[in-house]
C-alpha cells in the first residue's frame, strides 16, 4: 500500500438537536458543531481542521429549486459560512446541488482526488434545521441570525438538472410522495402479491428499520412500532400516496447534522491519527438511471443500481455474501426493495438492512442523510474490526445513485476505481417505451397511485400504455367513488380509455 495515495476516512461526527426553537442552533451552527466533532473523533481536533484543503457542504433543502421555499438563499454561501465559523480557509469550497446520493458521491470523488494527489484533507459536512425554522416562523421568532449574505456565490458541484420534466411536473411528479408510490404498486405486480399481502409486506419490511431506530439515541422518532401499526391506516397514520401511509414516508422536518473527514493514510499518520480510527473505502461506484421517470425501462428495476453494484463489488474483490452490515437508502419502501433486488439482497436478510434506522424513523435530513449513514457505518466497523459494510445512496426518484463498501481492513495495492463515464451510457441506452404527452385511445395501466390530503382522497395518477406500447401520464376522474375503487381492487393491467387534454390527460377505467 502506498500510504501517500491511499484514501482513508478518519473522523465522523453527528448530532440531533431537539432543543426548543428559541434555543436550537442555526443550520450553520449545526454544521460547525459536527465538523468539530469529526475532527475530535479523528483525534487531532482543531489541528486537523487547520489542515483541511477542501470542503464540500451538502445542499440545504430550502435551496432546492423544487422546494419553493421563501428561505432559498438564506445563507448565500454555505461552505464559506462554515469555514468562517471554523476559522479555516481551504483552497476548495464547494456547495452541492440536490440529491440524496450526494454524500457517497462526494466520498467517492474525494477518495479519487486523494489517490491522485489533488487534495490532502477533506471535510464533508451537512445539516438540516427545518424543524426549528418552521417552528420559529410559526411562533413569530426572528430568523435574522440565520441569514448570511457574505462570500459571494458558491462554487457548485453535482447535477443541476430539474427533478422532472415539465410534463411530469404538471402532475406534481417532482414530489417524492407522489412518485415513489408509482414504483411501489409496480413492485406489487412483480412480486405477485394481493393488496393485503403487499400491505403486510411493507409493514414487516419497515418494522425492521423502525426497530433499529428505536435503539438509536440519535433518532428523530425513536418510537418502536409494530408492522401492523406501520402499514395500517389510522387516525395517526393516514394514507399519503396509496399504498404508503405516513409511517412509510421519509421525515424531512428534522434538526440533524453530520460530517466526515478524509485524508491519505500518510497525512493521517503525520497528524497522529490512530490506526483504529481509520476506515477504508474498498469499493465504490456512481451511476444514473434514465432521468425522467416517464421514460424508464419499467417501474420495478434499476439498471443503474445493478451496474453500480457490479462495479463496486469488482473493485472491492467482494460479493454481497461477504458483507456484514448494510444501510440501504430508505426514503420509501420501493427504493429499498429495488436496491435489494438489484444487489442480490433478500428483503428479510438476517444481517439487517440498516445501521441507522432509516429515513422515516432515524430521520431524513434532506440531502445529508447518507452522511449520517457513512458516519454510523464508520462507528459500527470500528467496533467490529475487519468486517465489511455496504451502503447505497439514492437521489431524486431512483434516479441518481452512489455506493460504497467500507472496512477497517486496509486496501491492498493501489486505490483505483473505474470511471463512471465508462459504464454510464450503456445504462441510458437500455430499451424503454416511447412516450407521448398527448395520448388518445384504448390503454392499460402500467402503474398508478391514489393521492391523499389530510381530509382524504384527492386524485389518482396513472402511468399507462397505449395499444402500440407507447407510454403516457394521466389522471382519472376525481370523484370519491372512482378513487376509492382504485384502492379497493387491483388496477395493474386494468383497461380503460385515455384522452389528451390541454392541461392534463384523462384516463377512464373500465370498472
Amino acid at each position: 500500500m502506498n500510504e501517500t495515495t491511499m484514501p482513508v476516512l478518519i473522523g465522523c461526527g453527528q448530532l440531533t438537536d431537539k432543543r426548543p426553537a428559541e434555543e436550537a442552533g442555526t443550520v450553520i451552527d449545526l454544521m460547525m458543531e459536527v465538523a468539530r466533532k469529526a475532527a475530535a473523533d479523528a483525534g487531532p481536533g482543531q489541528a486537523l481542521l487547520d489542515e483541511i484543503d477542501a470542503i464540500a457542504a451538502l445542499g440545504l433543502t430550502v435551496d432546492s429549486p423544487e422546494s419553493g421555499s421563501g428561505a432559498q438563499g438564506m445563507v448565500k454561501n454555505v461552505p464559506h459560512a462554515v469555514c468562517a465559523g471554523l476559522n479555516i480557509d481551504p483552497a476548495e469550497k464547494l456547495y452541492t446541488h440536490s440529491g440524496g446520493n450526494t454524500p457517497q458521491m462526494l466520498v467517492n470523488r474525494y477518495a479519487e482526488k486523494i489517490a491522485n494527489g489533488d487534495v490532502s484533507a477533506v471535510l464533508l459536512v451537512g445539516a438540516e434545521a427545518l424543524h426549528t425554522m418552521i417552528a420559529r416562523l410559526k411562533s413569530g421568532l426572528d430568523l435574522t441570525a440565520w441569514m448570511d449574505d457574505s462570500g459571494g456565490d458558491p462554487q457548485m458541484l453535482g447535477n443541476a438538472r430539474a427533478a422532472a420534466s415539465e410534463h411530469e411536473m404538471a402532475y406534481t411528479m417532482h414530489m417524492p410522495s407522489v412518485t415513489y408510490p408509482l414504483f411501489e404498486n409496480a413492485l406489487r405486480g412483480k412480486y405477485g402479491l394481493s393488496l393485503q399481502e403487499h400491505r403486510n409486506k411493507l409493514g414487516k419490511l419497515y418494522q425492521g428499520f423502525n426497530a433499529v431506530a428505536a435503539k438509536n439515541p440519535l433518532s428523530w422518532f425513536p418510537t418502536e412500532r409494530s408492522a401492523q401499526e406501520i402499514s395500517t391506516v389510522s387516525a395517526d397514520n393516514r394514507y399519503v400516496g396509496f399504498p404508503y401511509t405516513k409511517f412509510l414516508n421519509s421525515v424531512i422536518q428534522v434538526n440533524m447534522g453530520a460530517a466526515v473527514i478524509l485524508t491519505s493514510v500518510a497525512k493521517a499518520r503525520e497528524l497522529g491519527v490512530a490506526d483504529d480510527r481509520m476506515v477504508y473505502l474498498h469499493g465504490c461506484a456512481d451511476a444514473n438511471d434514465i432521468w425522467n421517470v416517464s421514460e424508464r425501462v419499467n417501474y420495478q428495476s434499476s439498471p443503474a443500481v445493478r451496474t453500480m453494484g457490479e462495479k463496486a463489488f469488482a473493485m472491492a474483490g467482494k460479493t454481497i455474501d461477504e458483507m456484514d452490515y448494510f444501510d440501504i437508502y430508505s426514503c420509501f419502501p420501493s427504493a429499498v426493495q429495488i436496491a435489494c433486488d438489484e444487489l442480490g439482497l433478500a428483503h428479510d436478510d438476517a444481517r439487517g438492512l440498516t445501521v441507522t434506522g432509516g429515513l422515516p424513523y432515524f430521520g431524513g435530513p434532506g440531502n445529508n442523510y447518507v452522511t449520517h449513514s457513512i458516519a454510523t457505518m464508520m462507528d459500527v466497523l470500528r467496533n467490529n474490526p475487519g468486517k465489511f459494510g455496504l451502503l447505497n445512496a439514492n437521489g431524486w426518484f431512483i434516479t441518481k445513485h452512489s455506493l460504497g463498501i467500507y472496512s477497517t481492513k486496509p486496501v491492498e495495492g493501489d486505490w483505483r476505481r473505474e470511471p463512471p463515464a465508462d459504464y454510464q451510457q450503456a445504462i441510458l441506452d437500455e430499451i424503454h417505451p416511447a412516450f407521448t404527452e398527448s395520448p388518445n385511445g384504448s390503454a392499460t395501466i402500467e402503474t398508478y397511485t391514489v393521492l391523499h390530503g389530510r381530509e382524504g382522497v384527492e386524485r389518482a395518477l396513472v402511468i399507462g400504455l397505449l395499444e402500440d406500447g407507447t407510454r403516457f401520464i394521466a389522471e382519472t376522474p376525481g370523484d370519491e367513488k372512482t378513487l376509492l375503487q382504485m384502492m379497493d381492487r387491483e388496477m395493474l393491467g386494468a383497461s380503460g380509455t385515455v384522452t389528451s387534454g390541454a392541461e392534463k390527460n384523462l384516463f377512464i377505467p373500465n370498472f
